[in-house]
């Protein structure tokens, strides 16, 4: 698989070739949804030697694929509610991921599991961990895996008890009165929106035709032997108001907590006005940054425990702390979800039960908040949404046409090969998946890249963290990075702002990484967004001057590039200080035609 460029003209090519379909010669397959499955979907069809397409109304990953707790995980609650099917495919897929198909994404991390009771605590925590860790060791047998954190042993890292004193001295900045000990088992993280645009430009490096911002307004139906059957789709090119009709033999749904939306688009043409009901619920789960210094720890340690909603998550992420997450129900749109006053305070108020010393709002740097698309049984109408089912389903939604939904950022390549496999069934019966066999872009040789970083390191004056943090984002397509610098040294040096992202960072995205606008580089291609408390705005100057030339801006374009992130900043941060759901999606909903004018004038 050689690696290709994604980039404002592969997007206009990828246009051209949708366009060029007809009903005689259409796509073998269209994914609708640039979110991780979305993604995924069209890497395996690409794997199986298919004509594939990928359009996403937005970013890549800009819904929840950007906003999870960037967590690759069995999910240790899931055995509380004896899930043993989806903790023990989670296990296996987060193996598959550390090992084989995305090693330089996806790093072990290891958990503290703090203990209030010394007996009872150790007998019902520990009886789940050691199950967890079962499962994690049948999984790794059955798929070769895990052999980055495999012991001299043989085995994976299992789970140790620990003393106060053993906590203690691991996590200082826990309770030291109120925990008498702990359990510390492994799991990993990922930055979830990397992975997305690294399977998207996995897939367009096999051929498939990637575009963003390109929203379907139209389901195209085909009356054929008495059956009413979806053909592909009209889409609307959002960057220059054009239509496109593309043709597919099937399109997969992928389309998340959108897929209730998306549903009615495309029944609305039904001759009887209906079809099959696959219904998601919207749960809302935020995050807050805080400094790395505010919580004393070892290095690369996090900490779990539950609360009465969900669990808390105090996740080491660079020079900040990751800390959430809640569990609500969200009743407003789904194009705009942000953390109101009461989540923040939600947070901080469960963190600071468990911590030394407490944090204040003052400490927050920023936040985040995305919504899990669960799927909803047709008689649980009143369930809370943290006893709905993580699983997913794909579902035939009229011929032609199928959806995935559910499942969780660890399961995704089980489910876009469920959802493959589904799809493709009539048509190509003996077109098996590749992908848990096929590393994703830049995991290929990124052994002999890492043992490169002293090397690196010198050749280039960077710090050791700063290479291992490239190493962690490009794998072995750091080589790309780094000609990028050969040619021009200047884009080797921090931008003012950005928290030591480099210059050619953000040039290395707009020319290889599809990004558009400028939110995409500051919340997605990196996570700036989220890591100064400014959310950017200073380096977002610096950074559209770096990108201008790569993207084709004049200087209308860059000025409206800040003004519609800068619009963007400020709802965000408003509705962090709104009462209500309501009230933040509303903050959130007035900044889009904002922008939408400013990109139109």
């Amino acid at each position: 698989m050689q690696p290709s460029p994604m980039n404002s003209a592969t997007r206009q090519d990828a246009l051209e070739a949708l366009s060029g379909t007809t009903p005689e010669d259409p796509l073998d397959v269209l994914v609708v949804g640039g979110g991780v499955v979305g993604a995924a979907a069209a890497f395996d069809a690409s794997t199986r030697g298919l004509r594939v397409g990928l359009i996403e109304a937005r970013d890549l990953a800009q819904g929840t694929s950007s906003r999870s707790s960037k967590l690759v995980h069995g999910g240790l609650r899931y055995l509380q509610m004896l899930d043993f099917k989806l903790v023990a495919e989670a296990l296996r897929e987060r193996n598959l991921m550390m090992t084989r198909t995305a090693p330089h994404l996806v790093k072990g991390l290891p958990f503290v599991f703090p203990f209030e009771h010394r007996v009872a605590d150790r007998a019902f925590i520990g009886s789940g961990v050691t199950l967890y860790d079962g499962l994690s060791t049948a999984a790794s047998a059955l798929g070769n895996g895990l052999k980055s954190v495999f012991s001299s042993a043989g085995r994976a890292p299992l789970h140790r008890h620990m003393s106060r004193k053993g906590l203690q001295k691991r996590f200082p900045g826990l309770d030291g009165e109120k925990f008498v000990g702990a359990l510390e088992y492994f799991d990993a993280q990922v930055d979830d929106a990397r992975l997305v645009m690294t399977l998207a430009r996995s897939a367009a490096s096999l051929g498939a035709h990637v575009a963003v911002r390109t929203e379907v307004t139209e389901y195209l139906r085909h009356t054929h032997d008495g059956e009413d059957e979806v053909i592909g789709v009209v889409l609307l090119d959002r960057e220059t108001g054009v239509e496109h009709t593309v043709y597919a033999r099937e399109t997969i749904m992928a389309a998340g907590v959108w897929t209730g939306e998306q549903e009615k688009l495309a029944h609305a043409e039904a001759q009887d006005g209906s079809g099959p009901a696959l219904k998601v619920l919207a749960s809302k789960g935020i995050h807050i940054t805080v400094p790395k210094d505010r919580i004393p720890a070892q290095e690369h340690v996090g900490v779990i425990t539950q609360t009465e909603k969900s669990v808390l998550f105090i996740i080491p992420m660079g020079d900040y702390w990751s800390v959430g997450t809640t569990d609500t129900a969200w009743h407003e749109p789904v194009d705009v979800p942000a953390p109101n006053a009461d989540d923040i305070a939600y947070v901080l108020e469960h963190a600071n039960a468990v911590l030394q010393t407490d944090l204040t709002t003052d400490d927050v740097i920023a936040t985040w908040a995305g919504l899990r698309p669960l799927l909803q049984p047709v008689d649980a109408d009143g369930a809370s949404s943290s006893k709905v089912s993580r699983e997913h389903t794909v579902m035939r939604m009229a011929p032609g046409l199928s959806a995935v939904a559910g499942g969780k950022l660890t399961t995704y390549r089980s489910m876009a090969q469920d959802a493959v496999d589904f799809a493709i069934a009539e048509h190509y019966r003996d077109r098996a998946s590749l992908t848990e066999h096929l590393p994703l872009l830049g995991a290929q040789g990124y052994g002999e890249w890492t043992g490169r970083a002293d090397d690196i390191a010198v050749e280039y004056n960077f710090s050791p963290k700063t290479v291992q943090r490239l190493l962690g984002r490009y794998g072995s397509l750091l080589a790309e990075v780094l000609d990028l610098i050969d040619q021009r040294p200047e884009l080797g040096e921090p931008v003012p702002g950005a928290a030591g992202y480099l210059g050619v960072e953000y040039v290395y995205a707009a020319r290889y990484e599809g990004a558009v606008h400028l939110e995409d580089l500051l919340e997605r291609r990196t996570r700036l967004f989220h890591e100064v408390s400014d959310r950017g705005l200073e380096a977002s100057v610096h950074v559209a001057a770096l990108v201008a030339e790569e993207l084709g801006w004049d200087e209308e374009r860059v000025d409206y590039e800040r003004r519609a992130y800068t619009s963007y900043v400020e709802a965000y941060l408003a509705a962090e200080c709104s009462s209500s759901d309501s009230e933040a999606a509303e903050l959130m909903r007035r900044a889009l035609p904002v922008q939408q004018t400013l990109k139109t004038s």
